[in-house]
């Protein structure tokens, strides 16, 4: 697994968000998706519950809540910076804050070269 520390953070409002899920389910990890269920969004799980391998890419902590990408979606991505971010909208994953009606999502941004 390989960390990058600096490519991974979160908005004001996702973050309000974490806190409040933390609240109910306690520590929190965050695994950047593929395209199974919800084309590629952030999900989060209770920490632990997605299990993680030697494939996936520590990218860094959001809200104190690891974020791991699969090597795959790193590949396309790693000249980019992602940002966690919520919108209204309920999403179609496993993601905790789905029964909220809401969901979070990546914007990202180009990194200079």
């Amino acid at each position: 697994m390989t960390t990058e520390k600096s490519k991974v953070s979160i908005s004001d409002a996702a973050a309000e968000v974490v806190r409040q899920l933390k609240n109910t389910h306690g520590d929190l990890m965050f695994h950047q998706s593929g395209g199974c269920c919800d084309g590629s969004a952030p999900m989060c799980y209770p920490a632990g519950e997605f299990r993680v391998g030697n494939s996936d890419h520590l990218l860094g902590e959001v809200e104190g809540c690891p974020f791991y990408i699969s090597e795959s979606q790193y590949e396309r991505w790693k000249h980019t910076h992602l940002t966690v971010d919520v919108v209204e909208g309920r999403g179609s994953g496993f993601s905790l804050e789905a029964p909220e009606g809401i969901r979070f999502l990546i914007r990202s941004r180009l990194l200079k070269q």
